[in-house]
């Protein structure tokens, strides 16, 4: 199911039971970037770094009250320059941001972005950001970088051309939901450290090598997943230019958010994987045949024994057996990327939208795509 809540998100996400969202997945307004059609309480439009930084704590600290004590939060964040004048780089007109800026200040009229820092700094806003939310109780777990092989052009001669953003993974609680298997890419080598060389290097290494003299070493044609993620920016023609990538969206939600959870308890089905029992072989007197030997037989071996998937497996001790899905929620819903991507992966959704206009294009977007989307209207 998707919910469309419409309306200011401070306001939206207060509707929201207590501890009933699984994981969050946003992009927020950038600050300084563009006035999304005239809506007078957008983010993004403040006069200072501090004032959009407070008032993104204060939308998460909602975020936060709605998540389980087992949830997350993912949030992708982009950054900016300061200019001569102390202003963002967005309200200067030889920044190739000179139509949206232009029409900002129609609808604003002088609009003053003060970053109070020197000429050419990068104002940080990420980082401002994850640093106050963990001043604010989130534990900030990681910083994931999204590399772009396609970034917007610029015509700067004094540094590199920015071509990455950030994704900051926060969670409620230490201990919390993270589905690490639906999230494994293929192992750059899947042969694993192959060959007489990588055999040698474990020999003399205590971790790897047992009391009897029994070497444990294999291939794996699985890996985690790195925290650099290549994907290509991909618009959706009615929308803005930065929509939301699904390529993006899809480990978040696969990470985060459970396919399934008890109907009585909310607590997540957790996936299983048995290990293939450990191959161990003796090494012989001659080391270089050896280790050739050696290393083919465990690559063969794990190869052939992958370690198998058992399942969504029941967590609790509720007495029925009865699921439904997990939930994402997008406070900054926009077109409904978010949405489109948690069905296509079986999860519920709820996002917020203060946007008539981008309303409309999600509504269009995913009728088309879905039955059951809900669109509420909490606006007086």
């Amino acid at each position: 199911m998707i919910r469309i809540l419409q309306g200011n998100c401070m306001e939206t996400l207060k509707t929201l039971e207590s501890e009933s969202i699984n994981t969050c997945v946003t992009s927020p307004p950038y600050w300084g970037l563009r006035d999304y059609n005239g809506e007078k309480e957008q983010l993004g439009l403040e006069a200072t770094p501090q004032e959009f930084v407070d008032n993104l704590v204060a939308v998460f600290r909602e975020v936060k009250r709605v998540l389980r004590k087992d949830g997350t939060l993912w949030l992708n964040l982009g950054d900016c320059y300061g200019q001569q004048n102390g202003k963002g780089f967005n309200t200067n007109a030889n920044t190739g941001y000179t139509n949206r800026s232009t029409e900002m200040q129609k609808r604003f009229g002088d609009i003053k972005l003060n970053t109070n820092l020197p000429a050419k700094n990068l104002v940080g806003i990420p980082w401002r950001v994850a640093l106050a939310l963990q001043e604010d109780g989130w534990i900030l777990r990681q910083d994931i970088i999204w590399s772009k092989p396609n970034p917007m052009p610029e015509s700067v001669k004094d540094r590199c051309t920015k071509a990455h953003e950030y994704i900051f993974l926060l969670s409620k609680s230490p201990k919390y939901y993270y589905d690490n298997e639906a999230i494994k890419e293929d192992a750059k080598f899947p042969g694993g450290p192959t060959g007489a060389h990588a055999i040698r290097k474990g020999v003399g290494d205590p971790k790897m090598q047992t009391r009897s003299g029994l070497h444990k070493i294999g291939a794996n044609p699985k890996r985690n997943k790195r925290s650099v993620w290549t994907i290509t920016t991909k618009p959706y023609k009615e929308a803005h230019f930065a929509t939301f990538p699904k390529d993006l969206i899809e480990p978040c939600v696969l990470a985060g958010c459970p396919e399934k959870i008890c109907v009585d308890c909310g607590k997540p089905y957790e996936r299983v994987m048995q290990k293939p029992k450990q191959l161990e072989v003796k090494r012989g007197r001659r080391a270089g045949t050896d280790d050739r030997l050696i290393g083919g037989v465990l690559d063969k071996y794990t190869r052939e024994n992958p370690p198998i998937d058992l399942g969504l497996q029941k967590q609790c001790d509720c007495e029925t057996n009865e699921t439904k899905a997990g939930t994402v929620l997008d406070p900054f819903g926009g077109s409904g990327t978010t949405a489109q991507v948690a069905n296509d992966n079986r999860r519920d959704s709820i996002l917020c939208e203060l946007s008539a206009d981008y309303i409309e294009i999600a509504k269009k977007r995913l009728h088309g795509m879905f039955a059951d989307v809900i669109v509420e209207t909490t606006n007086d």
